[in-house]
């Protein structure tokens, strides 16, 4: 009876936060609801596993098999997010022009499938992970890039939030497990494992810290206190469920993501255009000095963890023993297929299935090439998401703090691993087009104008 309470008041909670933020007086496409569907899922778990949350399966099983459920999902909204762009082909045109970075390393992936021990398995990967890009283009295509993505963000987190909580407190055996061997116990709501729970937690917690910025600063805003309550209680919701979860990672991301989305923001920045730099780079260097300089620990100690990192540094050291091509890797999401799965647990511990470092992931995948690639998409997608800031500070601020929380992230987590909701926010933010920022393309007019010419006089042209 306690359950179907909850259940109720947790529904209830969920329809009250979409009145809150409901805003009637701008539109989106109704195809973005291809992609919400699409990021609750990667976000959360797979439909076979809602289906059937005790089935019983080895995890060597789980990691190698696809399920057959699943595939036809992931399919069908591909499939769907494709027609959508087929209708938007100037759009997709100018997406891919600007997008180089993004396509060359997709491209690669694919063709790293040729080398993998069992190339059939990797392409399918590469074949669902392709839906990540299809999703973030039928974002940022919508004729209304930016209102597109704040309502993204907000249905999926208005979702899943308070999901995790329903699920912790009223349905304990599918939000959290007991581990007998250390009595602790482990909470990951809507997720599988607590440092996903903290990871999409701190995504969509951004996500919610920048639509509270954006209500707080417009003081005009329609039904400014409707938006101010919906996206401030999934703040506290979110940092709540971190703390809840214990990621620590996932924590100092959250945080250093806001402090960046803040500081960027005052207006002393104009003055000085150099010290967007120095804060973005001094909140990633940061962790940076803790997790490789600080051979001591005393930053990680003061986050409540030990120096090896809850044991990343055997993982790392584990997987780096195995003998895998240096220059392009094991083949794309191959390194844990295998022997190399069963020889990296009998060095650390069963259940292990990434390398807890999204380069160092990336790196075991598809090697020094994948890493330069990788490079150039940071590169590029930074100077982007600094030029939308410099045109729109509201739209520049959310990508210049998900690339900041996807850099952070990615020491201690398989950041830029595909089929996550970090790598979908990465890249959303490094994207050439949509948010805000781009120029746009003047269409020639027979309209006459005055312009001044350089030397102060008027002439008259055609534009």
């Amino acid at each position: 009876m306690i359950q179907l309470i909850g259940t109720f008041v947790c529904v209830a909670v969920i329809i009250w936060l979409f009145y809150l933020d409901r805003d009637a007086s701008v539109k989106t496409s109704k195809a973005l609801w291809i992609p919400t569907v699409w990021l609750i899922i990667i976000a959360s778990r797979t439909l076979s596993a809602w289906l059937q949350p005790n089935a019983t399966t080895s995890l060597t099983e789980r990691y190698t098999e696809g399920n057959p459920l699943d595939a036809a999902v992931y399919g069908l909204l591909i499939a769907a997010g494709l027609l959508v762009l087929n209708f938007r082909s100037r759009e997709v045109g100018r997406f891919l022009r600007d997008n180089a970075a993004i396509l060359l390393f997709f491209t690669y992936c694919a063709l790293s499938a040729l080398w993998s021990d069992q190339s059939l398995i990797a392409l399918k990967r590469w074949s669902k992970s392709v839906g990540d890009l299809v999703m973030v283009m039928v974002v940022l295509t919508d004729g209304n890039p930016l209102v597109a993505t704040k309502r993204l963000f907000a249905r999926v987190t208005f979702v899943l939030l308070p999901l995790s909580v329903l699920l912790i407190i009223g349905y304990p055996s599918l939000g959290s497990a007991y581990n007998p061997l250390d009595g602790v116990t482990m909470y990951f709501g809507v997720a599988t494992f607590k440092n996903l729970l903290g990871m999409i937690s701190m995504v969509f917690g951004l996500a919610s810290v920048w639509s509270f910025l954006d209500a707080y600063e417009k003081l005009n805003t329609p039904h400014r206190k409707r938006h101010l309550i919906a996206h401030g209680l999934m703040i506290v919701t979110a940092v709540g469920l971190i703390v809840r979860a214990d990621s620590m990672t996932s924590l100092a991301c959250l945080i250093l993501g806001i402090v960046v989305m803040v500081m960027i923001s005052q207006s002393w920045i104009a003055r000085w255009p150099a010290g967007v730099h120095v804060i973005i780079w001094t909140a990633v260097g940061l962790p940076l000095f803790a997790v490789f300089v600080d051979t001591v620990g005393t930053l990680v100690r003061s986050l409540g963890r030990n120096p090896t990192l809850t044991g990343r540094t055997a993982i790392w050291k584990a997987v780096l023993s195995l003998q895998t091509n240096p220059f392009v890797g094991t083949g794309f999401e191959s390194f844990w297929l295998g022997s190399r799965l069963e020889n990296v647990w009998s060095m650390t511990f069963r259940g292990v299935q990434e390398a807890h470092n999204g380069y160092l992931e990336l790196y075991l995948n598809l090697g020094w090439v994948g890493l330069v690639l990788l490079g150039w998409m940071i590169a590029s997608g930074y100077q982007k998401a600094l030029f939308a800031f410099r045109q729109n500070a509201h739209s520049g601020r959310l990508r210049l703090a998900y690339i900041t929380a996807a850099l952070i992230l990615s020491l201690t987590e398989a950041g830029f691993r595909m089929l996550s909701p970090i790598w979908f926010a990465f890249l959303l933010a490094i994207a050439g087009v949509g948010l805000g920022g781009e120029p746009r393309e003047i269409k020639p007019t027979r309209e006459l104008s005055w312009v001044r010419a350089g030397d102060r006089k008027p002439i008259r042209i055609l534009r």
